[in-house]
């Protein structure tokens, strides 16, 4: 047996849905196909973009064709076949949505989702590089900023408070709620330093660069 040399400072976590835990895990009996099931859910959860999709090929390392099988047959994963490759979609509305439309050849696959996932520094190393060490009551607000918030949006508003040398985490809860309520997308100035600059040190966020 193969020894694991446990975990690090440096780990990335991934969400594992709340269903799989209800209603898969008391049913799967199979080692492969529970291997399969979080296998998927790993490297899907872990994609951009807007189609999240795994070739059969994906899983050869980690489950057996007869464990992939099972994940479809138990309706975990979509298989749409197209031309000689088959192509496994999550069994999620977006997944669902992704399938019917790549089945009718309405969407394409980009070939770099299908390598090898980004890893992205959880909030909590993403706090701990930028900020300072944890304490349980802000460990409790990052748990719930990173199911509020996406990853890139925790990652740039860090990036902005760091840039602005504001170590702060209600500085940068702050910019995530106005992002939140007012739009991310509507920041028209985010080309411009100092429109930009201007912005979080005079506006919303100025008493932030008071404190230390």
């Amino acid at each position: 047996m193969k020894k694991f040399s446990g975990f690090t400072s440096d780990e990335t976590f991934t969400r594992i849905p709340d269903a799989f835990f209800r209603d898969l895990l008391p049913v799967i009996t199979d080692l492969e196909e529970l291997k399969a099931t979080l296998y998927a859910l790993w490297r899907i959860g872990n994609m951009e973009g807007r189609v999240h999709v795994l070739k059969e090929a994906d899983f050869l390392e980690v489950a057996s064709a007869a464990g992939l099988k099972k994940t479809v047959a138990r309706g975990t994963l979509i298989r749409v076949a197209r031309g000689s490759e088959a192509h496994y979609f999550l069994n999620s509305p977006r997944g669902r949505a992704s399938a019917e439309a790549f089945a009718k050849g309405q969407l394409d696959v980009p070939v770099e989702i299908l390598s090898a996932p980004v890893e992205r520094p959880n909030v909590y190393k993403l706090y701990e590089e930028n900020i300072g060490p944890l304490t349980p009551l802000i460990a409790d607000m990052l748990k719930d900023a990173e199911k509020d918030y996406p990853n890139t949006w925790l990652e740039e508003a860090f990036e902005i408070a760091v840039s602005r040398n504001v170590r702060n985490w209600k500085y940068i809860e702050a910019i995530l709620k106005r992002w939140k309520d007012k739009g991310k997308d509507e920041r028209k100035d985010q080309q411009d330093a100092g429109k930009d600059f201007k912005r979080y040190t005079e506006g919303e966020f100025a008493d932030f660069f008071k404190r230390k």
